[in-house]
């Protein structure tokens, strides 16, 4: 959208109007909205809305609404979905492509608008397939810079003449990345505190102790929707799983989810072949911190560890449980997304606590009966990619596919 030139495209949407309706009428308003998808319902669309405000005024100087171009208006079945309300204030829409105003009791014109309304999905759906498939190539297979803010710890350098001629001719040049200076050695040196089983919580709170810039500080003419006060435990959590880190570009990663709408063609993470700039941290070292648990300590200065933490999901409201320290053996928790500022109602679920030595050893029977490993029960659920999913009555494993082994229960 932002390549388009909104007075062009008014100019040309007009005169198609204009020349509907020439000796039969005149055009008293104009409502262009510049900027908005046509895969949003009129309402949702500063201009459609207001015309639709104005259709509630018995006192509005128009009887008719004539559209430019049908795709700019209308998509899939949203003409459909206006036309009762259309007919309740006696206002008729006017398209080049019926030559008129559309004549809703006409079979011919319904199937028409049913036709221009499909055509109109399917130029959205096919662009953007067009796109997205393109975008994912240019970062497989070229390592290309797509834009965007520059993760912490790089900054842009020019990387060279755009490839498309035409693009090279404005002036356009290619970008990528580069360490900067100034913050580079922060990124190494959280990967490095990670790497010694160190708490994201306690490597935030010593960059915090020390002075150190949070990210939005440093940039902050990209980062207006931040604070740019202190780091958090969220910020060094997304630099640890950013692969960036490693020399390879990446595309469609969103920070803090990972779970989008699966009928989108979005949501699948592409990450270059080949390194296109200089790394802050090795691919080594970078799949070591993705595993890395940290350990508790306890107030007698013992570590408190939790073989299965991360593995166990809880049966009854799906989310995964937290590792907790119960009757002074490790155990795990799941609260159902009851907090104290979210309170339980009546009728909530009760807190679901389960030893982890109970887990651990009907695991194991489950997998000697079935003819798996019975030592290293958390490596072998790691490595085969399986969760532990139960509550009081059942325990299951399950992986990510739709399989599930059953182990029994006391």
């Amino acid at each position: 959208m932002e390549h388009q030139d909104p007075v062009s495209s008014a100019a040309w949407q007009r005169e198609a109007a204009e020349v509907l309706v020439a000796g039969r009428g005149v055009i008293v308003a104009e409502y262009f909205d510049a900027g908005c998808s046509r895969r949003l319902p009129w309402r949702d669309r500063p201009e459609a809305a207001s015309l639709l405000a104005a259709l509630l005024d018995p006192d509005r100087s128009f009887d008719a609404i004539v559209v430019g171009e049908y795709e700019r208006a209308f998509a899939a079945d949203q003409f459909e979905q206006l036309t009762p309300i259309l007919n309740k204030h006696g206002v008729q829409v006017w398209i080049p492509e019926a030559g008129g105003p559309v004549e809703v009791g006409s079979p011919l014109h319904r199937m028409l608008m049913t036709v221009l309304g499909a055509q109109s999905q399917r130029e959205v759906l096919r662009a953007r397939h067009r796109t997205l498939a393109a975008m994912r190539a240019q970062v497989s297979r070229q390592g290309r810079y797509l834009g965007g803010r520059p993760p912490y710890g790089y900054r842009l350098v020019d990387a060279g003449p755009h490839p498309n001629q035409t693009h090279a001719g404005w002036g356009r040049r290619l970008q990528r990345l580069d360490p900067d200076p100034v913050t580079a050695p922060h990124v190494k040196w959280i990967f490095a505190e990670r790497l010694t089983g160190r708490s994201a919580a306690g490597i935030a709170r010593e960059l915090n102790e020390r002075g150190v810039p949070c990210p939005s500080a440093v940039d902050p003419a990209r980062n207006r929707h931040r604070s740019g006060r202190t780091w958090s435990l969220r910020t060094v959590v997304e630099i640890l799983r950013n692969p960036r880190y490693t020399g390879r570009e990446v595309w469609d990663r969103i920070t803090g989810r990972n779970l989008r709408n699966p009928e989108s063609p979005r949501g699948m993470l592409t990450i270059a072949a080949e390194p296109s700039h200089p790394a802050l941290v090795s691919e080594r070292d970078f799949i070591a911190v993705q595993a890395v648990r940290v350990t508790r300590t306890a107030s007698d200065g013992t570590r408190r560890v939790y073989r299965l933490s991360g593995l166990v999901r809880c049966g009854s409201c799906g989310r995964r449980m937290d590792s907790r320290w119960v009757n002074g053996r490790p155990g795990y928790r799941c609260r159902h997304g009851y907090t104290s500022a979210q309170p339980r109602p009546a009728t909530g679920l009760k807190n679901l606590y389960l030893r982890e030595d109970d887990l651990l050893a009907r695991i194991s029977a489950g997998l000697i009966a079935q003819g798996g490993p019975a030592h290293d029960v958390a490596a072998y659920l790691r490595a085969q990619n399986l969760m532990i999913n139960c509550n009081a009555e059942t325990l299951t494993l399950r992986p990510v596919g739709d399989r599930q082994i059953g182990l029994p229960h006391d």
